[in-house]
């Protein structure tokens, strides 16, 4: 399809105002002036970010200001243009566009407060690229092409066992890992190979659902346990106990809970561990976000205490590489792993044995140290500004704990809110946050996610600033 006209503007980038925003605005002028006619073809996000030698990103932010606001439609495979009906016009512009391709007005927001993710433009991607280069180099590369362990490369899990007895504190050998394709994987397999139908395991509430559907679908009835500033309600655990439930399994996050960032306190981990050795039941350990702490250290995990003797630990590399890249691993007693093992050859044969052993590369020269080292550094300046922000614009309005480590602040309003609305009005204004409905249904949850790690710092500004106006 032609777009016969060539975007010029002038763009300002010490003007105070956000480059999307310039792009956005320009475009509007041009719309408002004439020039673009309704109906008219937009260039492609990729055309337009050569053009104006800018991150596609930018484009694309810019774009979906345009749709929020109704200056543009988005017309499925065939590109944006300009609308028929423009904001406050009396009367629809001519020609319209097609019959036969109605408009598909965008939903999406620009500004999106997810659960978490990492900012995939500080990836080693470059590094990740050459150690790829290297390994197809290599004489005997054919070797590279055939089947492998199902547990994933032994290389490999030697140094993921090698990370965690040093940097984590546990004492394992490569015959207790098994590389997935991240922690979900990690998660359906413990599932799978764990609970038989009927089977009772205990989950925080809030807590991570995706979780939940992964145990019940494996037929376990879940038991809802309450978080606190100290983490899992332990002392109900013992209550269900008391009460005489089998359960088969507790799940936890207790470095930096999901959703709530709080961190499982030293006298509940031991008591944790008591109950596990008492009535057998496993502790599954999710420890999806280590390695970004910004305090003194990192607390150890609980599967790193010698007493524990039925665990799982799951952990990721996605999130230190990028979301991407599916990394994940499970680390059990022989038992657990030999059972997992033989689920994961059924449905996965082996992982993605070129990228383990890339990553690898990457570990053995000291790319990820490094890259953890200046990554952490830098969600840790993300965190202390948005700090700086909900302290400017959401002050007697919101409750919050700045926090030690992670991706995401967990926020309570002080005010009863209605979510429904607060999420409409936020949309109007190009911002999107997680519904508290998906942190559990069975209580009602007053609080939301408000990540920071993907976001740019306009963005960090202008959707707490929304937040400020719709709370």
């Amino acid at each position: 399809m032609l777009r016969p006209w060539k975007l010029r503007m002038k763009l300002e980038s010490h003007s105070g105002k956000a480059i999307y925003l310039q792009i956005a605005d320009a475009i509007i002028e041009d719309i408002k002036s004439g020039r673009l006619q309704a109906g008219a073809a937009l260039p492609g996000s990729r055309a337009l970010a050569a053009d104006l030698a800018l991150n596609r990103n930018t484009v694309v932010e810019a774009l979906q200001v345009l749709l929020n606001e109704e200056w543009v439609v988005s017309v499925e495979r065939k590109g944006i243009f300009v609308a028929a009906q423009l904001p406050n016009a009396g009367r629809p512009a001519k020609p319209r566009l097609p019959k036969t391709a109605p408009p598909v007005l965008a939903t999406s927001a620009h500004i999106v407060f997810d659960d978490g993710h990492p900012d995939s433009k500080i990836a080693p991607v470059n590094a990740l690229a050459r150690a790829y280069r290297q390994l197809f180099n290599q004489k005997a590369k054919w070797k590279m092409m055939g089947y492998a362990n199902e547990l994933g490369d032994p290389a490999f899990r030697k140094a993921i066992a090698h990370m965690l007895n040093h940097q984590r504190g546990m004492q394992l050998s490569e015959h207790q890992v098994c590389i997935t394709r991240g922690s979900q994987m990690a998660m359906y397999l413990t599932a799978q190979c764990l609970i038989r139908d009927g089977d009772e395991v205990v989950v925080e509430h809030p807590g991570y659902t995706p979780a939940w559907r992964v145990f019940e679908h494996a037929g376990a009835k879940l038991l809802h346990t309450a978080v606190d500033q100290d983490g899992i309600r332990v002392d109900k655990i013992a209550q269900y106990l008391a009460a005489g439930k089998k359960i088969k399994a507790v799940y936890i996050t207790p470095h930096h809970q999901y959703p709530t960032t709080v961190t499982l306190s030293l006298q509940r981990r031991l008591e944790l561990i008591r109950l596990s050795n008492k009535h057998h039941f496993t502790i599954i350990e999710d420890d999806y976000d280590n390695e970004f702490h910004f305090g003194y250290r990192p607390v150890l995990p609980v599967s790193s205490f010698e007493e524990v003797k039925h665990y799982i630990y799951i952990g990721t590399m996605s999130k230190v590489v990028a979301p991407a890249l599916r990394i994940g691993y499970l680390v059990g007693k022989p038992a657990i792993i030999e059972k997992v093992g033989e689920l994961r050859k059924m449905i996965d044969v082996q992982g993605d044995t070129i990228m383990e052993q890339a990553v690898l590369q990457l570990i053995e020269d000291g790319t990820i140290r490094r890259h953890i080292k200046k990554a952490t550094a830098y969600y840790r300046s993300k965190r202390d500004l948005t700090a700086q922000l909900l302290e400017q614009h959401l002050q007697g309005k919101v409750q919050y704990t700045i926090p030690e480590g992670g991706l995401a602040f967990w926020i309570t309003p002080v005010a009863k809110t209605d979510w429904e609305q607060v999420t409409k009005k936020l949309l109007k204004r190009g911002v999107r946050i997680m519904s508290p409905e998906i942190y559990g249904k069975q209580q009602r949850v007053n609080g939301f996610r408000l990540s920071y790690g993907a976001l740019s710092e306009a963005q960090l500004r202008d959707g707490i600033e929304a937040l400020a106006a719709c709370l």
